[in-house]
């Protein structure tokens, strides 16, 4: 019963190992690399998109705020007849045309007839052209200014925090991008080492049959490549599950996500690098390039700007309200041969109105609010570009100490080799045993292993640098 159990168990891992055979075959066919990624990501996917609609909102905006500023056309029609009497007839069309500067011009014709109108009134056809000025309160700053200048900068606001989104959705997608890349090569590493130890217990059973090796070496070579075959089979798992984890950043020009094939490998541009030789960025120039052109901090230069706005725009409750409208009049509705007439003569109308709160509560409150948050909007600033670049400094320190250790770990590896093929070689000799050739390539395997790991954090940090000097996105 032990006897079936077990070669049952061979038959499965012995077919298992082949399907891994068989994948890794068919991953020569389709490679993709760190910059297809990146530039999927940013053309393709939901969130990418949602930042891109973002802007065009920001866009609708700045129209709709414009719209503050279309002249109007509006048209004044009233009448009363009773009792066969005609009261008042009464047709007034007029144009209002706002200018950026708080000014008002304004232009129309009149029609009054009937035989109880208001005594202000002027019977007839006349029409007029005049102007309205603020003369304190709206004259530098109002609410249609503040709405256009406000959605301008938001436009702006809106390009940077895209920025914002694409780099640290970039910097997620290579994180599991670099993962995916140490997944497949640690399969890639497991199926030459069953290949390494099929090969090794075929000349282990020969040797046993000529009577060369004893009866425990054949175990021993069958227990090493059973244990290798499972961890393949791990492997190959992890490099199927870290590619589906990797599919979430996929996504086509139709907004469909597209799951990636496990015939698709990484492609090989990360063996062309040669880490211990890669050359850094200055430290300083990514400070203060962080320091400049973060749009972490870009962001709250923005904020400060709609926020002056608003300081300006709260100032004006502490102005008093005075307005001045003046119109020429002409008799008919033909207006420009009355215009030569020297203002303030004849034909004309004018009015000014005065208005402030007496303890200009309001205006105090609101400007005083306004004045704390750009007062604590500055603090936010500061306090996020301290943080930045202590982020940028920890990332390049932890880049340098790995560059260190995966140089260490690359020499580390050539020894153990070494000691794995003199190993072996005094093993064919007789000199040695199968259990020392096994352990000296078990080493061997993890300080791979382990340098594959340490050559997917430098990836991965050096991305985290990048990301925290706000440059991912370029």
């Amino acid at each position: 019963m032990k006897l079936k159990i077990t070669i049952l168990f061979l038959f499965a891992v012995k077919l298992l190992s082949a399907q891994s055979v068989m994948l890794l075959s068919k991953d020569s066919l389709k490679t993709l690399s760190e910059k297809q990624v990146m530039e999927i990501v940013k053309q393709f996917h939901p969130v990418a998109k949602q930042a891109d609609i973002n802007i065009e909102k920001a866009k609708a905006d700045i129209t709709t705020a414009r719209g503050m500023f279309d002249p109007l056309l509006s048209t004044k029609i009233s009448n009363k007849t009773f009792d066969g009497t005609e009261y008042y007839n009464h047709f007034q069309p007029e144009l209002v045309i706002p200018t950026w500067y708080g000014i008002e011009i304004n232009a129309g014709l009149e029609n009054v007839s009937g035989s109880r109108t208001d005594p202000q009134e002027t019977l007839g056809r006349t029409s007029f052209a005049g102007i309205t000025v603020p003369l304190a309160k709206n004259l530098l700053m109002d609410k249609r200014r503040a709405a256009l200048q406000q959605a301008k900068i938001f436009k702006q606001l809106s390009e940077v925090e895209r920025k914002t989104i694409l780099n640290d959705l970039l910097l997620d997608a290579m994180k599991t991008y670099w993962q995916w890349v140490k997944e497949y090569r640690v399969m890639k590493v497991m199926s030459d080492a069953v290949k390494v130890n099929e090969k090794r217990f075929e000349l282990v059973k020969v040797a046993f049959s000529q009577g060369d090796r004893p009866a425990i070496d054949t175990l021993e070579a069958l227990a090493q490549l059973q244990n290798f075959k499972l961890m393949l089979n791990e492997s190959l798992l992890n490099f199927q599950n870290t590619g589906l984890e990797l599919s979430v950043f996929l996504w086509n020009k139709n907004a469909e996500p597209i799951t990636l094939p496990v015939s698709v490998v990484p492609d090989d541009a990360w063996k062309k690098i040669s880490i211990t030789e890669l050359s850094l960025p200055l430290l300083d120039d990514l400070v203060n390039t962080a320091k400049t052109n973060h749009p972490d901090l870009l962001q709250y230069n923005f904020k400060l700007d709609v926020l002056d706005v608003e300081k300006k725009l709260k100032l004006q409750n502490l102005l008093p309200s005075v307005n001045f409208r003046y119109n020429q009049l002409g008799k008919g509705y033909d207006i420009i041969k009355n215009t030569a007439a020297p203002l303030f003569e004849n034909n004309y109308q004018y009015g000014i109105s005065f208005g402030i709160p007496l303890r200009l509560s309001e205006g105090r409150g609101e400007y005083k609010k306004a004045k704390l948050k750009i007062q604590e909007t500055t603090l936010q600033r500061s306090q996020k570009t301290v943080s930045i670049e202590n982020k940028v400094r920890t990332y390049y320190n932890e880049l340098l100490t790995l560059r260190s250790q995966v140089a260490l770990q690359q020499q580390q590896y050539n020894n153990y080799l070494v000691l794995q093929r003199g190993e072996e070689t005094k093993f064919f000799n007789g000199e040695s045993s199968l259990f020392l050739v096994n352990n000296r390539e078990n080493k061997a395997l993890e300080a791979l292993q382990k340098l594959a790991e340490l050559e997917t954090k430098y990836f991965k940090t050096l991305n985290s640098l990048y990301w925290a000097g706000g440059l991912l996105f370029n």
